[in-house]
């Protein structure tokens, strides 16, 4: 079934790629975007290339959290320093697959309203979906680098295109994302594609790191009071198979995923695991691990009554017996590297529960029942309890006020998203004192400014004309 969801998502995508390169004089743009599936291929080109930017970006930021180390190419990362040539290189995918999808959303935005056989209504969601494709790509762009080239419909063709402010690239996310929840329809047409639900999830989270917790709390909030998630039930640690499992096809948390199977995988499971553990089964790297006596984040967690923390496993990579690798994404099936089938998720319903609860709070300079719910609904299935019936492992209003309850979540946040890449964007969010502070105390390791920024591409600056290799390169680089 998950070979079959994939396929058809893709192979609009192939045809049109094939047509396009193999016989450019059989086929033009005005001849192209005309019908439905002609349009659907297009598409998918933009979220073929999201699923591209996976494994490098995600290992980055993950050697980059407090709770975990890399190995080998990927430790100087752990050292918080900058970027080493090899991990600049691997930065540049970030740049490179992002305005990728953002050129094929555009070419999307540009035709769709001259589609022949398309109606109005269907122009107008193809249109949605591409900005919000766009705005999903410059989010990622604009906390990896902060301002960047804007590139939309109007001059994507142009080569040289100046370095924009921050800002602008923030109303320019906001703007799209603000079309694509009022247009794209409440059922994503197939998984791993976008609808109403994951605009507003994404635009909340927008709102979230940016601090602004009022608008992030409302937008969360209405995609909790939609009733479409809940919470996978967990009873032992076995059961995250159902929730990251390669064989799981959606699940009731599903939001915005990225969608991999055997047949058009992914590599980033390969990161997490040791060849003899057989838990991948193309191998292992081990780039990522853990040490539970050097690492104060995980010396302190102690709780083995916490299924999360069961997904730490010990393993012996010849850096010491304290050792552990995480069991979050296992693939034991996986027919090679770069095949692993486990969907990466950007978004479920987990993450925009404690988003709500952080953010509510903030915003209102209270704990309400309601928010001190949300994070317990999350804590509760870390214990293997019914996420919606008061449990023994509750926490209480009565335990803490504003500043304690927020920290509280982003300790949680950090515990249920580990090795989702979310952890760093966490703690850039909170801002750089604290975030210098939650390092050293996690690690003993000094954060340098340099780091908290990607360098703009040697590439992109040797194309691009319009921008200085040097004023307009990130500091450090």
């Amino acid at each position: 079934m998950k070979k079959l969801i994939y396929i058809v998502l893709i192979i609009g995508l192939f045809s049109c790629e094939e047509a396009l390169l193999e016989e450019p004089k059989s086929i033009g743009v005005e001849v192209f975007y005309n019908t439905k599936s002609e349009i659907e291929s297009a598409l998918a080109a933009s979220y073929d290339a999201i699923r591209k930017n996976s494994m490098n970006a995600i290992a980055l930021h993950e050697s980059f959290a407090d709770y975990q180390y890399g190995r080998g190419s990927w430790g100087p990362n752990s050292n918080y320093e900058g970027l080493n040539a090899t991990n600049i290189t691997r930065s540049e995918s970030v740049w490179v697959d992002s305005y990728l999808a953002i050129r094929n959303a555009n070419i999307v935005i540009i035709n769709a309203p001259e589609g022949t056989e398309l109606s109005d209504d269907e122009k107008s969601k193809a249109i949605a979906e591409a900005k919000f494709v766009r705005a999903f790509c410059y989010f990622d762009l604009v906390r990896n680098y902060k301002g960047v080239p804007i590139r939309t419909e109007d001059n994507f063709t142009e080569y040289e295109v100046g370095r924009d402010t921050e800002e602008a690239v923030w109303e320019l996310i906001v703007n799209d994302l603000k079309e694509a929840e009022n247009i794209l329809p409440d059922d994503a047409p197939l998984p791993g594609r976008a609808s109403r639900w994951s605009a507003k999830t994404v635009l909340a989270d927008v709102y979230f790191y940016r601090g602004m917790n009022s608008e992030a709390a409302a937008k969360s909030n209405e995609v909790i009071e939609s009733n479409k998630y809940t919470l996978v039930p967990v009873n032992v640690v076995e059961d995250y198979a159902n929730l990251f499992g390669p064989d799981v096809v959606t699940t009731s948390e599903e939001i915005f995923y990225k969608k991999f199977s055997h047949e058009q995988g992914d590599d980033y499971t390969m990161m997490l695991h040791h060849p003899g553990s057989g838990l991948c089964g193309a191998g292992g790297w081990y780039g990522l691990y853990t040490d539970i006596e050097q690492n104060n984040f995980m010396k302190n967690w102690t709780d083995m009554d916490d299924l999360r923390r069961q997904l730490w496993y010990n393993w012996d990579i010849g850096l010491g017996e304290n050792t552990y690798l995480s069991l979050k994404f296992v693939d034991p099936e996986a027919p090679s590297y770069n095949n692993c089938a486990n969907d990466y998720p950007i978004y479920r319903y987990a993450d925009v529960l404690l988003m709500n609860a952080e953010a509510e709070c903030l915003a209102s300079g209270n704990i309400s029942n309601t928010t001190m719910e949300r994070l317990n609904m999350v804590h509760r299935r870390a214990y293997g309890y019914d996420p919606t019936s008061a449990s023994p492992v509750d926490f209480n209003i009565a335990d803490y006020n504003v500043d304690s309850f927020a920290e509280l979540v982003v300790l949680e946040r950090a515990k249920e998203t580990q090795c989702e890449a979310k952890r760093w964007f966490d703690l850039k969010r909170l801002g750089v004192d604290k975030l210098k502070a939650i390092v050293k105390e996690s690690t003993g390791r000094d954060v340098l400014d340099k780091h908290l920024l990607y360098p703009i591409p040697v590439a992109e600056m040797e194309y691009n004309k319009a921008i200085d290799p040097i004023a307009d390169q990130n500091p450090g680089y």
